[in-house]
């Protein structure tokens, strides 16, 4: 992977709209005026009918994209255990979220203009082929002007620019990363990182160097098109106020690839 260097702008993405019911996640109004795309959860994961119709008004109201964030259906574990789902079913799966969410946003006043999975899903299709390709088929059936939004260097990108889908890499800045330029699993030390200002340099250095220090201390190459601030992590709005500061003291452009 080439490290993208000497970039002028870049997007900060953030996964958002995922309460449920009585359940509330994070802190997305005060997320959506720091991100420039919204990562909203269509239902399987997290966000229910009018969680997702409010979030996407919210973005509406601050300029902010909306992207689908598309997950396997798994409301109890937050999207985050993988599963066996036959690749004509993931397909449709993913269609169906991308279908609710549209029309949520079609009625707030704006459109979802991109497509990130969540969890387990976005880390099996970083290698897993066939689930990758039943992903980018729902997509493609949907709007094949959509962009994918995920991990340069894998099978999901593959599939999407065999398709002949717009593939944008991002890097994320409160996630730990393995030399192989995977994430760190949830389980394991160093998966996720708290020190903001820390968080803010790294930001930069993804951006400007196209690189980041690995769990094992090397270098290894990001793609930093977008950068993701999970709005489930603790303290995200910090992280999301001091990496978008970061950002412009460097001269760097913070705005939507969409």
């Amino acid at each position: 992977m080439e490290p993208i260097a000497e970039r002028s702008s870049v997007d900060l993405n953030s996964d958002l709209g995922e309460s449920f019911g009585a359940w509330t996640m994070g802190d997305d109004a005060a997320m959506l005026r720091l991100v420039t795309s919204a990562n909203v959860a269509c239902g399987f994961h997290g966000g229910d009918p009018s969680t997702m119709l409010s979030t996407c008004r919210l973005a509406v109201e601050n300029g902010v994209t909306v992207g689908a964030h598309v997950s396997y259906r798994d409301l109890a574990g937050f999207g985050r255990r993988s599963m066996d789902v036959p690749a004509r079913e993931l397909r449709d799966e993913v269609l169906y979220q991308l279908s609710a969410l549209a029309g949520m946003a079609r009625v707030a006043g704006t459109a979802v203009l991109y497509v990130k999975p969540h969890g387990a899903l976005y880390n099996r299709i970083v290698d897993d082929e066939s689930q990758a390709a039943a992903v980018v088929d729902a997509v493609a059936a949907f709007d094949p002007a959509l962009p994918v939004l995920g991990l340069t260097g894998s099978a999901v990108a593959r599939a999407a620019v065999e398709r002949g889908l717009r593939f944008v890499g991002e890097a994320f800045v409160d996630r730990g990363y393995r030399a192989d330029g995977t994430l760190v699993p949830r389980t394991e030390p160093g998966a996720l990182l708290s020190d903001v200002e820390a968080i803010a340099a790294r930001a930069v250095g993804m951006v400007v160097d196209g690189t980041v220090e690995a769990v094992d201390g090397t270098r290894i190459a990001v793609a930093a098109q977008s950068l993701c601030v999970h709005g489930d992590t603790p303290g995200a709005v910090a992280m999301a106020e001091a990496v978008r500061r970061g950002l412009v003291e460097a001269g760097i452009a913070v705005e939507a690839f969409v």
